[in-house]
């Protein structure tokens, strides 16, 4: 076990929710004003180990691993649909049981934007405030092209076998995902470790297999809905937190958040990549401090 993983589970034992027989893992540590952290794929909630630590002094954080990812269980396609929708109840439901109807600050890094938005959508009373890093919550940009890597996964033998088989898009995403602050072996093998075998590795994969490009995929209706739904947040204090050297979630995505919240406050990260949390860790939590700090949470109607 890695130095990192080791003091990660000591410092973050967290707990599980029963989800319809299958074990939900999340961290739910603090008092305060609920701060509500969504990872993508395919990282975990070690991702926000730094954000967590600096803010459960003063907030009550929870982070939570989806369900295959992470501590959470990771069953079989039979005992589990890998799909966006399920990564919305999954979530909604981890709220629900916490109590936490009101005034939530989310943060979502990915893939995390989309189940976190959907999520919001359908109770968009819980939302106070929005902290957006490096994530979508709407269809691709028509003048964003579907990165090679991800579409090779997402479509073809080769790179299921290349996801799931060797766990290229875990480690391959530590490499490439850091452009400013290299990931050293022990945080690579720590963010590796709940991917540790072919039956591990499902979610990862089924994750890139979920991403909708045309309608007749699966999870694009939902992407609509909830892209049809943001003007319902356009009030509410947004950060937006940007790694400019992201291989995926680039300026053209940024430009588009900037475009539907005018009035968002934007940090861009000019050297960070895609894991900013690694790249820009201190940075990161000094200006998530500051904005927690200068922005009112308001009661807003469901």
């Amino acid at each position: 076990m890695s130095h990192t993983l080791e003091q990660f589970l000591a410092d973050h034992p967290g707990r599980d929710l029963d989800r319809a027989g299958l074990s939900l893992h999340y961290i739910d540590e603090g008092t305060g004003e609920p701060v509500v952290m969504v990872h993508g794929n395919p990282s975990w909630s070690i991702l926000f180990r730094r954000l967590i630590d600096d803010l459960r002094d003063s907030h009550r954080v929870v982070a939570l691993d989806h369900i295959g990812c992470g501590l959470s269980a990771k069953p079989d396609d039979a005992a589990y649909d890998y799909t966006l929708e399920s990564r919305v109840d999954d979530l909604e439901l981890l709220m629900d049981r916490l109590g936490l109807d009101s005034g939530v600050t989310l943060v979502v890094h990915d893939w995390g934007g989309m189940i976190g938005l959907a999520a919001a959508a359908r109770k968009p009373g819980r939302i106070a405030r929005l902290i957006i890093c490096n994530t979508a919550a709407f269809h691709k940009p028509a003048k964003k092209a579907m990165p090679w890597a991800i579409g090779v996964c997402r479509d073809s033998p080769l790179g299921a076998f290349l996801v799931q088989g060797l766990n290229a898009f875990v480690n391959g995403t530590a490499i490439i995902g850091c452009t400013k602050n290299r990931m050293g072996r022990d945080v690579r093998a720590a963010y590796a470790a709940p991917y540790d075998s072919w039956d591990h590795r499902r979610a990862v994969l089924r994750f890139v297999q979920d991403i909708p490009l045309r309608p007749s995929d699966r999870s694009y209706e939902l992407v609509s809905w909830v892209e049809s739904r943001l003007e319902a947040f356009r009030e509410v204090p947004m950060l937006i937190l940007w790694g400019m050297r992201d291989f995926v979630f680039d300026a053209t995505f940024l430009e588009e958040w900037i475009e539907r919240f005018p009035k968002a406050e934007v940090a861009k990260f000019a050297a960070a990549g895609h894991y900013l949390f690694e790249d820009e860790g201190p940075a990161v939590n000094a200006r998530v401090r500051e904005f927690l700090a200068s922005s009112r949470v308001k009661e807003r109607s469901t």
